[in-house]
């Protein structure tokens, strides 16, 4: 079996040469390495983010040998990851310059292996303690030539920056110059970080999670950006309809509403919807399946006429075109249509058998 393994591990390197090299000479040093859903091992990821490799496992966990050949492969690959030596390290060198050094910064690979089978896909493995210093310890990558905080272990899930969304932020730093920014479902704020980044004019990012808000706050400092973003700490129900103009009542059917900011209505040139799968709360529930269009309608409010809304849904059994046909549908309810649109797919570290990704990214021109 690890034999079968190396060889997956090694053709998904293989497959990715071209697209490292343009990741590098654009100041990236974080991407997915093997995506085991369509390259060969289904519930296994490997991923970089700068000096850290991180492995997952989602269905079931690896075996000790199968983990062992696996960081043995990567730790005589790690050179691959580099610009490629020998070459002159001049400015005007593409491969080198500012984005060659942001991929070599020394030292060793340091790998992290989080099992996430467990149930709600909890780190269930324990790690030795130098290891688990290593993997708690905060570090910073770069995409595009921002700076983001990650950490292959914390409080949370997830290492705080989610890469198949590249596409999306790419997107929005070609849309962003000299536009106000709406991100939603902000989590660590890394659209609206890369918006301001690439000179939006106005950047405000929503997350009910004050842990989420504070790692966008440290991205900000990370960045020498040119306007200061906002966060509001919120749950996005209750901010969008008061942005939006619909109005969010502190009493409902006669009890009252938990605390939120206060925010005037106004619109933006870019918004950014980004929702969990499913979430509740008492001010309206999440629901990517059944009811998108309660979020859809009132971020469609908060878009400015002739404004871009960019929208993302996650779930693999909602299909493109039934989820394209619920958004048509309540921009036309909303006296808003949809006049043009732009799938963005993710990028090629994220392949998909049937180049229908479990991720769609829609942008909207309204």
């Amino acid at each position: 079996m690890s034999a079968k393994l190396i060889q997956a591990l090694a053709a998904a390197l293989d497959s990715r040469a071209a697209l490292l090299q343009q990741l590098h000479a654009e100041q990236t040093d974080a991407y997915r390495l093997f995506h085991g859903s369509v390259e060969g091992q289904p519930g296994l990821t490997v991923d970089r983010y700068g000096e850290l490799l991180l492995i997952q496992t989602f269905h079931n966990p690896l075996p000790p040998a199968q983990l062992a050949a696996l960081e043995d492969f990567y730790a005589q690959a790690w050179p691959e990851l580099m610009p490629p030596p020998g070459r002159p390290k001049k400015a005007s060198d593409p491969l080198w310059g500012a984005a060659s050094r942001v991929c070599e910064r020394g030292g060793p690979l340091i790998q992290i292996y989080n099992d996430r089978s467990t149930a709600h896909s909890r780190i269930g493995n324990p790690l030795p303690p130098e290891r688990l210093a290593q993997a708690m310890a905060p570090r910073t990558v770069r995409e595009l030539g921002v700076n983001y905080r990650i950490q292959g272990r914390h409080d949370g899930q997830d290492p705080w920056l989610f890469l198949d969304l590249r596409a999306g932020r790419r997107r929005v730093m070609q849309e962003a110059p000299g536009k106000s920014l709406l991100n939603l479902f902000a989590y660590t704020c890394g659209v609206g970080i890369a918006a301001a980044h690439a000179g939006a004019r106005h950047v405000v990012n929503v997350d009910f999670a004050a842990s989420s808000l504070s790692v966008g706050r440290e991205n900000a400092r990370l960045n020498d950006l040119p306007v200061r973003p906002r966060f509001i700490q919120s749950d996005v129900f209750a901010a969008l309809r008061q942005l939006s103009g619909l109005g969010q009542p502190k009493m409902v059917r006669g009890k009252r509403m938990p605390a939120f900011p206060p925010l005037e209505a106004r619109t933006f040139d870019l918004v950014f919807l980004d929702p969990p799968r499913y979430a509740r709360s008492p001010f309206g529930v999440v629901d990517l399946i059944n009811d998108y269009p309660a979020l859809f309608k009132p971020a469609l409010l908060c878009t400015a006429p002739g404004g871009t809304l960019i929208c993302c849904n996650n779930v693999a059994q909602v299909t493109r075109a039934a989820w394209l046909d619920q958004l048509e549908r309540s921009a036309r309810k909303a006296g808003r249509p949809i006049r043009a649109l732009e799938w963005i797919a993710p990028e090629a570290d994220f392949p998909s058998h049937d180049d229908q990704p479990p991720l769609k990214l829609v942008l909207l021109r309204v």
